[in-house]
């Protein structure tokens, strides 16, 4: 491994090369902001990552003949760029996308990663998030790494060698801090009942926003709970302290928390570093539903941007409008319904734009992805109660889940469900 300069660091990578980029927290800001310094002397270099935190230079429109994203999950600041037409969105199961690039189906050139220091035997840490960034090391070409003197060293399958890295930039930056978005009385109520669900002793996926932060809230008095994860937040930690997660009864990895990435505080990051209780390891063993599935009380907290009235669940878009991926919740709504005491869990508002729009719809707008089909949704939880689906006709699901709308849509959706589905 050679130690340079950031600039020194990038000055290999040519017109049409594909990179990788660490994502979630553990976005290297330091490697991207000199990348993208280069706009002017590149053309079509791809950028490959999911959801990223962080300044995202090589998305502005001044650079868009230089750089071409493709986006396995779309974050925030790639959502313009996507739906503009400057940057690609790759439909992927979270589960996928280490097999997308050992398989070569998606050659990498380089992977651009951010780690801890490399300890007294020569190993470094991929910190907050293991994800696919363990499969984009061992399938890129050249590895660039920051070598952050402030990234947590986190447990578990993380390592990467200093002589899998071909280029190393010494840094002191902390992981990006993602701040925890405020619950109100909505997120309150759906949280009551989704924690009326789950038994002492269940294992959790939850996910990260207003709903999963209610959900741990009103799970505080529960006991023996485990998590097996893609992602965690604040709230796990919250969990702990509480002592309502030990991991004690997990059938599997018993007494960790198990997960692919984290975001949250810089407390959360301080709580990661050398913890023996957190167990990082990539999406194709968190997200495998074969392991999910072993959890016998396996709970998979997932939310959605609308229903309709059969249980279809479109999560990544507003119509033709894309907002986010595919992601893990098709691995783990799977993997928890076949669980033997599991529950496969949709929660979300019953309205939206300020409660002007029903999430749940008579049928999806156009164009709008379904990422969990009908057959695959059980559980539907909103603020006005809990519609089971599983083994219901579609007759049924339409008038269990109009009782769960908001009391405002109601006729309406009846009327539709009269037209449509013969309720």
């Amino acid at each position: 491994m050679r130690v340079v300069t950031s600039a020194e660091a990038v000055a290999g990578i040519r017109s049409g090369d594909q990179v990788f980029v660490h994502g979630g927290a553990a976005t290297p800001s330091v490697l991207l902001e000199a990348l993208t310094a280069r706009a002017g002397e590149l053309r079509d270099v791809g950028i490959i990552h999911l959801h990223i935190e962080g300044p995202a230079p090589h998305l502005d429109p001044e650079v868009a003949g230089s750089f071409r994203h493709r986006a396995l999950f779309i974050g925030a600041n790639a959502r313009e760029a996507v739906n503009s037409g400057r940057a690609d969105y790759v439909p992927i199961f979270l589960s996928d996308i280490p097999h997308l690039f050992a398989s070569g189906a998606l050659p990498l050139d380089l992977a651009f990663i951010n780690v801890s220091l490399p300890d007294a035997h020569g190993y470094c840490s991929l910190g907050t998030s293991v994800d696919a960034a363990l499969s984009a090391v061992q399938s890129a070409t050249t590895v660039v790494a920051q070598l952050n003197r402030a990234m947590p060293r986190t447990l578990g399958d993380s390592f990467v060698h200093v002589d899998q890295i071909d280029v190393g930039v010494e840094v002191d930056q902390p992981p990006h801090e993602h701040a925890l978005p405020a619950i109100g009385d909505v997120e309150r109520r759906i949280g009551d009942y989704v924690a009326e669900l789950v038994p002492d002793g269940a294992t959790l996926q939850m996910g990260i926003g207003s709903i999963p932060a209610a959900v741990a809230l009103a799970l505080r008095d529960k006991r023996d709970l485990g998590i097996h994860t893609e992602l965690f937040t604040d709230p796990v930690l919250d969990l702990v302290e509480a002592g309502a997660v030990t991991g004690e009864a997990k059938e599997v990895n018993r007494g960790k928390i198990v997960s692919a990435f984290v975001m949250g505080s810089q407390r959360l990051y301080d709580f990661l570093h050398d913890n023996p209780m957190i167990e990082m390891r990539p999406v194709d063993y968190t997200n495998d539903t074969a392991v999910i599935r072993r959890f016998r009380r396996m709970t998979a907290i997932n939310s959605a941007i609308s229903i309709d009235l059969t249980g279809q669940v479109s999560a990544d878009s507003i119509g033709t409008r894309f907002y986010s991926g595919v992601g893990g919740q098709m691995d783990f709504m799977r993997g928890a319904a076949l669980a033997p005491e599991g529950r496969a869990i949709i929660a979300l508002p019953s309205t939206a734009a300020g409660g002007s729009v029903s999430r749940i719809a008579p049928i999806l707008a156009p164009g709008a992805g379904v990422v969990t089909t009908r057959a695959h949704v059980r559980t539907v939880v909103t603020e006005y109660g809990v519609a089971e689906l599983f083994g219901r006709s579609v007759r049924e699901r339409a008038g269990s889940l109009i009782a769960i709308a908001h009391p405002d849509f109601r006729d309406e959706l009846e009327r539709e469900a009269r037209r449509f589905y013969h309720v």
